[in-house]
């Protein structure tokens, strides 16, 4: 009787350890976005916010809002920045790497012909300036700086002083060659930057409405007018 139950017992046992486990059907990760799909999210949340506070200002926009208007939770943006300020200040900084032009575009543009490429960057920047990214990032900064200085700083260092030092190189070459003859390359520069898009930008900026032949005309008089006062006498 005790050996019956005894192997009646152990087939049972066996019985338990050889029947096979059905599959979990859940998947590791599953419904997890990729790291390229979160990275766009990303992008998404901080372009989403920089419209919100154009739009509102600063003061009236909320987390909540931001988070709501893309359908996300508010701890997620809460994860990433831990406060309404530190999203602004990335918000700005995507503005700003997107509305910079990248140095290899100015030397592309360059050529033996000083005139050329000084007009070749002043259509370059010109452009930049008045596309969507560059106008929303000059009004952000028109509205928050007094609130965020570091962002007009920011804009200078990351998107207009490389075209300054850019510039004030081509003039020391030319000066070197005898083209022109500048004394101070870099004061030459900047104010050669500011003539031909600082003047139109305030403009466009407070309302005047785009004339691209308009522009096309102003560049190539302020790049004739600088080297008139440019050229050796």
């Amino acid at each position: 009787m005790g050996e019956t139950a005894a192997l009646a017992a152990s087939n049972a046992g066996q019985t338990r350890v050889n029947k096979p486990r059905r599959a979990s059907k859940r998947r590791p990760g599953a419904g997890r976005p990729t790291r390229e799909q979160a990275e766009l999210r990303h992008e998404e949340l901080l372009d989403r916010a920089l419209d919100l506070f154009l739009r509102k200002g600063f003061e009236v926009t909320t987390i909540d809002a931001i988070a709501a208007s893309l359908g996300m939770a508010k701890r997620s943006v809460y994860a990433r920045y831990r406060s309404k300020a530190a999203l602004f200040r990335a918000a700005v900084q995507r503005a700003i790497e997107q509305w910079t032009v990248p140095i290899d575009m100015l030397h592309r543009a360059e050529s033996d012909d000083l005139e050329a490429t000084l007009t070749a960057v002043a259509r370059i920047r010109m452009a930049n300036a008045l596309s969507p990214a560059g106008l929303r990032l000059q009004r952000i900064i028109n509205a928050e700086s007094y609130r965020f200085p570091e962002i007009f700083t920011l804009a200078f260092e990351q998107g207009t002083r490389p075209t300054i030092d850019f510039l004030t190189d081509l003039l020391e070459r030319h000066t070197k060659a005898g083209a022109v003859s500048v004394s101070q390359p870099r004061v030459a520069a900047t104010a050669f930057l500011s003539m031909v898009v600082g003047g139109p930008l305030r403009a466009v900026v407070w309302g005047k409405a785009i004339d691209p032949d308009g522009f096309e005309e102003r560049i190539r008089f302020c790049v004739r007018l600088f080297l008139d006062g440019a050229r050796p006498r």
